[in-house]
């Protein structure tokens, strides 16, 4: 509530409880705000992509690990399940998390459901490419921008990624020399 009177267009609650998009979609309601989105952590995995965040942001579980509330990344119909039924909880946009390991579960969700599907590059997808492309074993830029594709490709129409500011400075840069 705090963030949708401090003027939020959406809010993204990630903690994957069940009831819970129902539960802030009934409050933001009742207090006046049916106006503001609410996104879904509908598919989180439990994914060792996620290393380099929780490092930068120390924030590695002290005692076992999060496999007891985020999902198994094996386990589609489990995701589909989730984004179902936030769907139907009042969920505005669901988000898939990781981005690349799930393009089958983003195909799905676009395929699936009527409402817009987000997907979050995370932090071991965005590494993978930059410390390869530190070496010399590939085209940073180049596969940035494949990985992102291929995102929005499976039927993401909003991608979360870090490497947003630079495919920004590239796609402007490119559509300056197309002129």
């Amino acid at each position: 509530m705090s963030q949708a009177e401090a003027g939020v267009d959406i809010v993204a609650p990630s903690a994957m409880i069940d009831g819970q998009v129902a539960a802030i979609r009934t409050a933001l309601d009742a207090d006046g705000h049916d106006r503001t989105a609410i996104m879904a952590y509908a598919s989180k995995t439990a994914s060792a992509f996620y290393g380099p965040f929780r490092e930068a942001a120390d924030s590695a579980p002290a005692f076992g690990d999060r496999r007891g509330y985020q999902m198994d990344p094996a386990n589609g119909r489990e995701a589909v399940r989730e984004m179902e039924l936030d769907v139907s909880e009042g969920a505005d946009l669901l988000l898939v998390k990781p981005g690349l390991p799930c393009l089958d579960l983003i195909a799905e969700a676009h395929a699936r459901f009527g409402v817009p599907i987000a997907a979050y590059q995370v932090s071991g997808e965005y590494a993978m490419i930059h410390a390869a492309a530190e070496r010399g074993w590939l085209d940073g830029r180049r596969a940035m921008l494949e990985s992102v594709t291929s995102i929005v490709r499976a039927g993401a129409g909003i991608v979360i990624t870090y490497a947003s500011a630079d495919i920004a400075r590239w796609l402007a840069a490119d559509r300056v020399d197309a002129r």
